[in-house]
């Protein structure tokens, strides 16, 4: 026989009901709102939390409660909980864990014994649920959140050198001046300080480039290259070896060329904008706007001023004309009017991220918000720092941090306290060179690090918490290079950080030349038409930062898109988006083989005390709220918040009619108020079920972000 619990005897002896058990029952749908928990005669129904403050990983909100006793009326009542927030980006979710529930309010409740008893069982039966939803629901909620801490980065953004061609032509880094070293076994030598295939064969003294699909041959490495279709076998047998397999997927363009494109190779910051022959402009509906529709690239043209806008690394870049043209950075608060009426369903809503005030950039920005987290094993996670030759320390101007410059690692020297930041954790350690262990602490001096530094992004990266055995760490975009500036998000620093060069090279970041786009299912990705990557360089993740290369999701524009359209939607939108999918690799706590106890929600959250498995999609009308009082209302189909409270406590009327206006205007203002904040409660629950729909059909079906089509073609 089961045996009740002393929550479920209470409720048992308020409500005259038998026993309370939960139900084993699977949801219907694992992220619906409300949720609601069976008994054997009542029915406990929670609706979507509404959130109120935001701290590390210290998540605090309420939630609007009803409870349906049989043959009895339905009680309202608001419960506040507070709870550490793990985080699974990849997957676009999030877990509560362990609710603390803080109060509770059941204004029906007259008995003031049987409400101190019922809330205070509640929240010791509430205290070990873990409650799973989803990211997006959760990011939409978070415009309630009163100070909630955006940081803004004075980042550079000067304009790259910017090349147009009507070609094809591909666009070869290389970081700084060429710097060739020698393979012993060939007895080639090959240029260090770029992520692509370069090497000169000191016989012939003609260098060679490659992208996997054609040769290239020149006597000089910055020009002069054309192609050829017979290089030395020895250099073929060398790029064979070293060049990835299967690491690399190049543009939707690239895969249909024929002929071996045309080559620039650079130095210096540099982007690369290909139009497929003229330039084919196109209208965008309801706007004085133009798009250029045969190219990968983000342009637009405003009819009234005759700019064209280019997008790159989350920037706009103004200029008269597109040919090589003078370009100039663009203030995203001083985009022209119409950028911010691009239709939802247009071709060109993929840049709509990237203008202020769309509901597309709040959400980038409230993401920004959001660590991913993980929590670290104190005794098995460990780090392995090598220098290139004998530790050496850069002084940063104005602070109290040095950083190491021969290393591939981040390695701070502060108070005479070495710490390593590795893969979203803190170490430390008494010496440069080890014995690490995990640290229980952030140093505050990272905060003064400013981004004109390559170790900028580790004043990104936080430790939350701690216990004998475990470290609760987390990180937020910034630690992958992703900032806010105007409010927007733009990708880089855009500063120029030099590499280090000994007897290894150890790349930095980059911003600019290899076509960082964004997509809010698969955030930054890279996408170059060259192969990237390839194996001779073994520390060319320096170049991606902390998450390594990783591709993008791309526009699928399609060489010959005037027959071929259909093609090129298959092959680069569903494509570029399955590559960025499997690619993003968005969680850097996943890149550690040692230490990570726990991060994202694939495991530790499926066992018996998650409330998800618990509880089942009640299938009604998420329209239940709670003012800040804990008062529930329900919104009706007029768009009215109705009070469902059924004795009404703390609303007697007045012993005589008030004849104060005054008064009459103040309680009139206090009802306005409470109306305007539960109405923005409906509209971002709103916003964040669209959200969420739309990135399940996204993750499901692979397609074109944008609502439109170019002729059958999708951009990402």
């Amino acid at each position: 026989m089961k045996q009740n619990s002393p929550l479920l005897l209470l409720l048992l002896m308020l409500f005259t009901l038998s026993g309370f058990s939960l139900l084993a029952d699977e949801p219907d749908s694992k992220f619906s709102w409300p949720m609601e928990i069976e008994s054997d005669g009542f029915v406990t129904t929670l609706y979507q939390p509404q959130l109120e403050s935001f701290e590390g990983d210290i998540l605090e909100g309420r939630m609007a409660v009803t409870i349906k006793p049989k043959e009895k009326e339905l009680i309202f009542g608001a419960l506040w909980f507070k709870a550490r927030l793990q985080t699974d980006m990849e997957e676009r979710t999030v877990t509560l864990v362990k609710m603390d529930i803080i109060k509770t309010h059941f204004p029906d409740m007259v008995d003031d014994d049987n409400v101190k008893k019922f809330s205070g069982l509640l929240s010791a039966e509430m205290e070990s649920w873990n409650l799973e939803m989803s990211l997006d629901r959760l990011l939409a909620s978070m415009n309630e959140v009163e100070n909630l801490n955006q940081l803004s980065d004075q980042i550079n953004n000067d304009p790259p050198t910017i090349y147009f061609r009507t070609i094809p032509t591909l666009l070869i880094m290389i970081d700084g001046d060429p710097i060739l070293k020698k393979d012993e076994d060939s007895g080639l030598e090959y240029v260090v300080n770029t992520p692509f295939f370069i090497v000169k064969d000191t016989k012939k003294d003609n260098y060679y480039i490659t992208d996997g699909n054609f040769w290239y041959t020149s006597k000089e490495i910055l020009k002069g290259w054309e192609s050829t279709k017979k290089p030395p076998s020895k250099v073929k047998k060398f790029a064979e070896k070293y060049m990835p397999e299967d690491d690399f997927e190049t543009d939707s363009i690239a895969t249909t060329y024929t002929e071996a494109p045309q080559l620039i190779i650079e130095t210096k910051a540099a982007e690369l904008i290909v139009v497929d022959g003229e330039i084919d402009y196109k209208t965008i509906e309801g706007t004085s706007l133009l798009f250029v529709d045969n190219t990968e690239s983000d342009i637009i043209m405003d009819i009234n001023s005759q700019n064209h806008y280019i997008l790159l690394a989350g920037r706009w870049y103004s200029s008269k004309s597109l040919k090589d043209g003078d370009w100039a950075f663009c203030e995203p608060v001083d985009l022209p009017e119409d950028f911010s009426k691009i239709p939802e369903e247009s071709t060109m809503a993929t840049v709509r991220p990237s203008i202020p005030g769309t509901p597309e950039a709040q959400t980038a920005l409230l993401e920004q918000s959001i660590p991913q987290t993980a929590t670290v094993d104190r005794e098995t996670a460990t780090v392995e720092v090598t220098y290139d030759g004998n530790p050496e320390f850069k002084k940063i101007e104005g602070t109290d941090v040095s950083y190491a410059v021969n290393t591939d690692k981040s390695v701070l020297l502060i108070n005479d306290k070495y710490y390593c930041v590795d893969d979203g954790i803190w170490f430390v350690s008494d010496k440069s060179t080890g014995p690490w262990e995990v640290s229980v602490i952030r140093p505050d001096e990272v905060d003064d690090i400013p981004p004109e530094e390559p170790v900028y992004n580790v004043k990104y990266v936080y430790v939350y918490d701690y216990t004998p055995t475990v470290v609760y760490v987390g990180y937020l975009p910034g630690y992958t290079y992703s900032y806010v500036y105007g409010g927007v998000v733009v990708y880089g620093t855009g500063y120029y950080y030099y590499p280090w060069y000994g007897y290894y090279y150890y790349p930095r970041p980059v911003t600019y030349g290899y076509g960082v786009h964004y997509s809010p299912y698969t955030g930054w990705g890279f996408s170059v038409s060259i192969r990237v990557g390839w194996g001779y360089h073994p520390y060319s993740r320096g170049y991606w930062g902390a998450r390594g290369y990783h591709r993008g999701y791309r526009h699928g524009y399609h060489r010959g898109y005037r027959h071929g359209y259909n093609r090129g939607y298959a092959r680069g939108a569903r494509a570029g988006y399955a590559a960025g999918s499997r690619n993003s690799n968005r969680n850097v706590y996943n890149n550690r083989n040692n230490g990570v106890q726990h991060t994202g929600n694939a495991r530790n959250t499926r066992a018996t005390n998650n409330m998800n498995s618990k509880a089942r999609a009640s299938g009604q009308a998420n329209n239940m709220y709670t003012d800040r009082s804990g008062n529930v209302y329900q919104r009706n189909q007029n768009g009215n918040f109705e009070n469902k409270s059924n004795n009404r406590q703390g609303q007697q009327p007045s012993q005589q009619p008030s004849t104060n206006q005054q008064q009459q205007r103040q309680s009139q203002q206090s009802t306005n108020q409470r109306n305007q904040q539960l109405e923005r409660s409906h509209q971002n629950r709103s916003t964040g079920t669209q959200n969420y729909n739309r990135s399940q059909q996204q993750r499901s079906s692979g397609g074109s972000r944008g609502g439109g089509a170019r002729g059958g073609g999708g951009r990402r």
